[in-house]
């Protein structure tokens, strides 16, 4: 992948889009290709291959998804298997139908099951139950894990495949109803701090543990792994370790300078009680996260006040 290759982003607006996109461009590459949902719908087979058709693209960056935390997967599980198949399905047939170089199809680490060992090791995938909160999102991504490696296989195709951890930074969903826990939570906390609440309530009990990789770290990782692997199993990417929400709570709290006090309610899921990556994989090929938790939350925060996005 050259300065001057043709770089098709794929949900550029979105979180890992937009961080793929500023990486690239921070590193030189002058030929970005995107397309908003409403110019590009990825769910139509034939706009996808009419763009493919006519745009010379080298490599594509597949991080178009539909992605929710807990509640958003759990209300509308048909809506995040229909969605994120017919995404997937039509890209990589249409990198494969149009001899695209290479692309990189982004996953996620709910692909494994609820309860297998820690840290996860790519070979644990369909080794056990998927959590059931979001298994119609995991069983998508198992398709396009599957959908790669069938055309490596079939049609000698350089297709790759990563699985990212819990993600969080800037382009991120901050909407309570559907984000996920950090994002969530920093929007609780800083709301509570500007309106002087007393109390901040966290879902769950606070005992599950979880990994989070600021998506800065993960854009780094896929333009490595775009430039030096070209293997047909999975890479997961993360920070090789994790955190109890509660103690992400306390993180956010310190961030927000919030005073007051943190309740857990038990009543609501906890989902899978440890989720940590196990990263040799990608450590062996030379890569390592750079950004500490503490410091990547307090960047997001920056963002968020920034864009206004708590008004």
């Amino acid at each position: 992948m050259t300065k001057k290759s043709n770089i098709y982003v794929a949900g550029h607006r979105g979180l890992v889009g937009s961080a793929i996109v500023r990486k690239l461009k921070n590193l030189g590459y002058t030929n970005i290709i995107t397309r908003t949902s409403k110019e590009l719908d990825l769910r139509d087979q034939q706009k996808v291959e009419q763009f493919f058709a006519t745009q010379n693209i080298d490599f594509v960056f597949l991080a178009a998804a539909k992605v929710g935390g807990i509640n958003a997967n759990n209300s509308y599980p048909a809506n995040f298997l229909y969605d994120n198949l017919m995404i997937q399905t039509n890209v990589i047939h249409a990198a494969y139908k149009y001899n695209i170089k290479k692309l990189l199809f982004l996953g996620s680490s709910c692909i494994y099951p609820k309860l297998c060992p820690q840290p996860i090791r790519e070979e644990f995938l369909l080794t056990g139950a998927l959590e059931p909160t979001n298994d119609a999102y995991a069983i998508a991504k198992i398709a396009g894990i599957k959908m790669c490696q069938s055309y490596n296989k079939q049609y000698g195709t350089n297709f790759i495949a990563c699985m990212p951890t819990n993600l969080y930074g800037p382009h991120d969903n901050f909407d309570l109803e559907h984000s996920h826990v950090l994002p969530a939570l920093l929007r609780k906390f800083y709301t509570a701090k500007k309106n002087n609440k007393p109390t901040v309530t966290v879902w769950g009990t606070g005992t599950p543990y979880r990994e989070f990789l600021h998506v800065d770290d993960l854009a780094d990782a896929l333009i490595f792994l775009m430039q030096h692997y070209n293997g047909t199993d999975i890479v997961n990417i993360g920070t090789g370790s994790d955190v109890t929400i509660a103690n992400l709570a306390n993180i956010i709290k310190d961030a927000t300078r919030y005073t007051g006090a943190i309740c857990f309610d038990p009543n609501k899921p906890d989902g899978t009680p440890k989720k940590q990556l196990n990263i040799d994989r990608i450590k062996k090929l030379g890569w390592e996260p750079q950004i500490p938790l503490s410091a990547g939350i307090a960047q997001t925060l920056d963002w968020c006040l920034k864009n206004n996005i708590f008004e």
